[in-house]
């Protein structure tokens, strides 16, 4: 199934549920998607809802950091909330070692002798753990390896 139609699912569920902070991350993220369409004039496929996923999740993130650093622990909390619903439409994630495996595989693919070559590593690397890893544990992992730490 569709990753959309997974939403539309999801949001009579959360209708029907009356489950009112997943009926509003569901609205959240199918606006999110089809604003994504308007700006690029095409339906997106899973991979295009994947990556609006993973930036709705990203800008979360940020807003826990600014909620924490401004004493609101209370809007936290809704965000990580709102984080864990988002999680359960993205594919498993890897661990820690598939991802170091991936990054030396990589890194020997291309070559990489060092940290000005990071740009081509995270270039093989991004498609192939695209919506599996979060891209800054990606680059964090792929320039601790290069810098040799």
């Amino acid at each position: 199934m569709a990753l959309k139609e997974q939403l539309d699912q999801d949001l009579k569920a959360a209708m029907r549920d009356k489950d009112a902070l997943k009926l509003s991350v569901v609205r959240m993220l199918k606006s999110a998607v089809k604003y994504r369409e308007i700006e690029l004039m095409k339906p997106l496929d899973d991979a295009g809802v994947l990556g609006v996923i993973g930036s709705e999740i990203k800008r979360r993130r940020d807003s826990v950091e600014q909620y924490k650093a401004g004493n609101r622990q209370d809007l936290a909390d809704k965000e990580e909330a709102e984080i864990k619903i988002l999680q359960a439409w993205l594919p498993q994630q890897l661990t820690e070692d598939e991802l170091r495996a991936k990054v030396d595989a990589a890194i020997a693919q291309t070559n990489a002798k060092g940290p000005k070559d990071m740009g081509a590593v995270m270039k093989a690397l991004l498609p192939e753990v695209q919506g599996r890893a979060e891209g800054k544990a990606v680059a964090d992992m792929v320039k601790a390896r290069l810098t040799g730490k």
